[in-house]
């Protein structure tokens, strides 16, 4: 669990509303972890949208399904994947509207491929959100050479297939960037 500050950190309505989704759409949390944006989501894509919760850890993928029943939120689809794989998502080619990407990208040890997973399953012209670490912060987040800047967080989504529109505010030591697949 994330300490009492997690709140000053990232506070996931606020970051949702950067994000324009609208009813209807179908979108993916890469790396749910615990879901602190599962009930945001899917209150933005309404009954009518679904929201994926993509996480490796099986547990995890368990809890986020009951969070899902707890919360009484029938658009809510938790999947165990691996983002690092091709396929691995198990999602349908270009099936879906945006993605958004937490405090994970750091994590990866295979960017590249992650990213274009992500590619993979986004609609063209489909949206995803990266929101990463711009620092270690007190013995909190990443270790200072895991950080990944937000440039070659840019650098590494455009040479998967996206292409870069705008940066938005994502709390103390994040950055958000917005990105739309070509």
């Amino acid at each position: 669990m994330y300490p009492a500050t997690f709140g000053k950190f990232i506070e996931p309505t606020t970051l949702c509303s950067h994000f324009h989704l609208r009813e209807g759409d179908s979108v993916v949390d890469f790396g749910a972890g615990s879901g602190h944006f599962i009930k945001p989501l899917a209150d933005l894509v309404g009954k009518s949208g679904s929201v994926y919760l993509c996480e490796i850890q099986k547990t995890l993928v368990d809890a986020l399904g009951i969070k899902a029943q707890e919360l009484q939120l029938s658009n809510v689809h938790p999947i165990w994947c691996d983002l690092e794989a091709v396929g691995g998502t198990k999602i349908n080619d270009g099936s879906l509207d945006a993605g958004i990407l937490v405090n994970t990208l750091f994590q990866l040890e295979e960017k590249n491929i992650a990213l274009s997973e992500m590619a993979r399953v986004l609609r063209k012209g489909g949206k995803l959100f990266i929101i990463d670490w711009t620092d270690s912060f007190g013995g909190l987040g990443p270790h200072q050479g895991s950080v990944v800047s937000e440039s070659d967080a840019k650098t590494l989504a455009e040479s998967c297939g996206f292409s870069f529109e705008r940066s938005f505010p994502a709390g103390d030591h994040h950055y958000g960037i917005g990105l739309r697949k070509l």
